[in-house]
């Protein structure tokens, strides 16, 4: 099911755009969740052929996955851990997980979001941006891997659909313009409803920009549910070069980036020198990889069918990054 990208006239006044970002978005989230709702509650006929399918699980109650990666205490991947080394706690209520499972070979779809606003005119946050694209894309496998370009200032737009010729991505990178306000929460939730459409194993959001914000019809704390109900990880490359508080009443800009990229199993990164550009690529690359699925009963809805949910391993020195919530199937 394809999805719209919302977009806009630079005619239109704030509070249209707002209005009208608002009800595509709700739209193409709706569609997007009920599709992934019947997806978790499917009963595969056949196992799919390794790597040429999204993992499935078997099973005549409602199964829910997640995407997970593990590390230890000093930050290394841990690539082998099984069913029993893993508990699911749902809404306070202990699950039982059905199963694990972790293929490194399994493609990966990766959405990068390119903020074009204004503000990415200053400073060497355009460089920034371009590098990061091109290092991420240099880590993925053209052979089974895909990528799409999308941008956005108050709309969002596809410079180019998901691909495997990199080439294509890389010669539309440098007409993302620098101009205009920024949307990046509304951004964020709408290329999240975009991604939900592939493969549901190893995708993810990858958002560059300088982090500022002030046009989104969307709190970032609403994107942060969207984006994780849909299980996509969404990683936030922080090129700017502010300080982390601005002086402004509330949290940081960089502390809402951060929790919402975390409350989708992602990870915020400040990415304006070389050295941690060349560490931040390398993080993301590697977690791409070594994501487990893990497979878990799911409850029946009640109320709105949103659920809280913690994947934890019975070892308390290593650390879990998933989403955070789930929607569960109707009755």
């Amino acid at each position: 099911m394809h999805m719209p990208s919302p977009s806009f006239g630079a005619a239109q006044d704030l509070p249209n755009r707002h209005r009208r970002l608002r009800v595509l978005l709700s739209v193409a989230v709706a569609a997007t969740l009920a599709s992934a709702a019947s997806a978790e509650r499917q009963d595969p006929k056949a196992a799919p052929a390794p790597g040429s399918a999204p993992l499935m699980f078997r099973s005549s109650v409602n199964v829910v996955s997640v995407a997970a990666v593990v590390r230890d205490r000093r930050g290394r991947v841990m690539p082998s851990l099984r069913r029993e080394d893993f508990e699911v706690v749902d809404g306070g209520e202990r699950r039982p997980v059905v199963d694990v499972r972790a293929d490194a070979s399994a493609p990966a779809s990766v959405a990068l979001l390119v903020d074009g606003s204004g503000s990415m005119s200053l400073g060497a946050s355009r460089t920034f941006s371009q590098r990061i694209s091109e290092s991420l894309l240099a880590n993925l496998d053209p052979a089974r891997d895909a990528a799409a370009l999308l941008t956005f200032d108050t709309r969002l737009l596809t410079l180019c659909e998901f691909t495997r010729d990199f080439r294509q991505i890389l010669r539309r990178l440098p007409s993302v313009e620098a101009f205009g306000s920024t949307a990046l929460y509304d951004a964020v939730a709408g290329s999240a409803a975009l991604v939900a459409d592939r493969a549901r194993n190893r995708r993810a959001v990858v958002v560059l920009t300088d982090g500022l914000d002030n046009a989104s019809a969307y709190p970032p704390g609403k994107v942060a549910w969207i984006a994780s109900t849909i299980d996509v990880p969404v990683y936030v490359f922080d090129v700017g070069d502010r300080p982390d508080r601005e002086g402004k009443a509330g949290p940081a800009p960089r502390d809402a980036l951060a929790e919402l990229a975390r409350a989708t199993g992602g990870d915020l990164f400040v990415a304006n020198t070389p050295l941690l550009v060349d560490a931040a690529v390398k993080r993301v690359a590697e977690e791409l990889r070594h994501q487990y699925v893990i497979a878990f009963e799911g409850a029946i809805a009640m109320n709105d069918g949103l659920r809280h949910v913690e994947i934890r391993t019975r070892n308390p020195d290593l650390k879990i990054q998933a989403r955070n919530w789930y929607r569960a199937a109707d009755e």
